[in-house]
């Protein structure tokens, strides 16, 4: 394994975007606050003064900013460095918000926060270097190699499964749906990203990449695939509880993306078995810091998890199969902005 300049590149443009959407957060949270305060009507509920509320776009300022190094992130270094570091903010969110919005940090969290850190420095050291590419003409080969064709087409029949057959009949009672759609889709997505990301470098380079039909055909399917992912998305995170669909996002999402960009870019070829397995390790090992992170925020709101369990409480195994007339719901005094949802499509990135 080499760890070239580019992977350093990519790395450096990845933790930095972890940084900046995690406080970017923050931020928004406090701005929706003040908005609530001032006003007396929540974002979750339909207000929306917190487009007046200047702490609110700095936020959203700090959320493009981190958005366009991801973006970039992925023209220097393979998807499987640069997606599972998508990880590192949460951790920055969650951290920044024990110590700004005095939301507890659980012991488990803790423990979440240093696995994903773990799962992370172990991926990043057997990460494979970017392979080089010098046009457009080249990524497309890539893409329209057989074994990607099958997983696109794949892709694309679970979808419409998913979307037409399964959606109507059970998306509002099974988080696996909603979120399965956002996956499938978002594993597409960023391989476009990253031919849509190595082209614009390519053409800053001097390079011109623009003048060919494929870069502008990549730009249309990121733009299809987000558009179709905020859709689902949204749908799901209005239907189930966010510190469900959360992680199970994360865990489909990455391991498609991985899995796409395995198949498009053949990130593993030249690797050693002992090296491929130790990616994977510290990959799981992110999950389940992730989960773990994730869950214990869930359990922190429960009464259930501060003792007061009663036999009627419904379980962990009973949400993720409840909708809305049967999920936890948050009472008033709780602040979950609605516009959480951008730190998932981040990870679409």
């Amino acid at each position: 394994m080499g760890f070239g300049e580019d992977n350093l590149n990519g790395v450096i443009l990845a933790l930095l975007s972890s940084g900046f959407i995690g406080a970017s957060f923050i931020i928004k949270k406090k701005g929706l606050r003040r908005a609530a305060a001032a006003s007396g009507v929540r974002a979750g509920v339909g207000g929306y003064t917190y487009l007046l509320e200047p702490l609110w776009w700095i936020g959203m300022i700090i959320m493009i900013v981190g958005e366009a190094a991801n973006f970039i992130a992925y023209a220097f270094a393979p998807a499987v460095l640069v997606t599972p570091l998508g990880a590192l903010s949460i951790i920055v969110s969650a951290v920044l918000a024990h110590f700004i919005l005095k939301e507890r940090l659980h012991k488990l969290g803790i423990l979440g926060c240093v696995m994903c850190i773990a799962g992370s420095v172990i991926i990043v050291v057997h990460a494979p270097s970017e392979r080089p590419i010098t046009s457009v003409q080249e990524i497309w080969n890539m893409a329209t190699q057989p074994a990607f064709l099958l997983y696109m087409g794949s892709v694309i029949v679970l979808v419409f499964i998913l979307a037409i057959y399964f959606s109507p009949r059970c998306g509002h009672t099974n988080v696996l749906v909603f979120t399965g759609i956002c996956s499938l889709m978002g594993s597409l997505s960023v391989m476009s990203v990253k031919a849509l990301g190595t082209s614009l470098k390519l053409t800053f380079e001097g390079k011109n990449q623009l003048i060919y039909p494929e870069t502008w055909f990549f730009m249309l399917v990121v733009v299809t695939c987000v558009i179709i992912q905020m859709n689902y998305l949204n749908k799901a995170l209005d239907t189930f509880n966010t510190a469900i669909v959360s992680p199970i996002y994360y865990v489909m999402f990455t391991t498609l993306t991985i899995l796409a960009s395995v198949i498009m870019f053949k990130d593993w070829d030249g690797q050693s078995g002992g090296t491929i397995i130790s990616e994977i390790c510290g990959f799981v090992v992110v999950l389940s810091g992730t989960i773990l992170l994730q869950l214990t925020k869930d359990f922190e709101r429960s009464s259930s998890f501060r003792g007061n369990h009663s036999p009627g409480s419904p379980s962990l195994s009973t949400r993720l199969c409840s909708g809305n007339g049967e999920l936890v719901k948050y009472s008033d005094h709780e602040d979950v902005p609605s516009d959480e949802i951008c730190l998932r499509i981040q990870e679409s990135y």
